[in-house]
């Protein structure tokens, strides 16, 4: 789902509008939307690893 969520972040939508284009595959909210919150953690953990892996973090 990350892979997904990030093209729609580099063109600059909104957390809600980037929540509404994907669908959670798995799990007990499966076939459902993930919520803004989701979405905002799950771009900013991997803002945290992609700095990290780069040697500035």
């Amino acid at each position: 789902m990350l892979a997904v969520a990030l093209h729609p972040c580099a063109q600059e939508l909104s957390l809600r509008e980037i929540a509404e284009r994907l669908v959670n595959s798995t799990g007990k909210t499966k076939g459902q939307h993930p919520s803004a919150a989701t979405v905002m953690r799950m771009l900013r953990d991997h803002d945290e690893r992609a700095l990290e892996a780069s040697g500035h973090g």
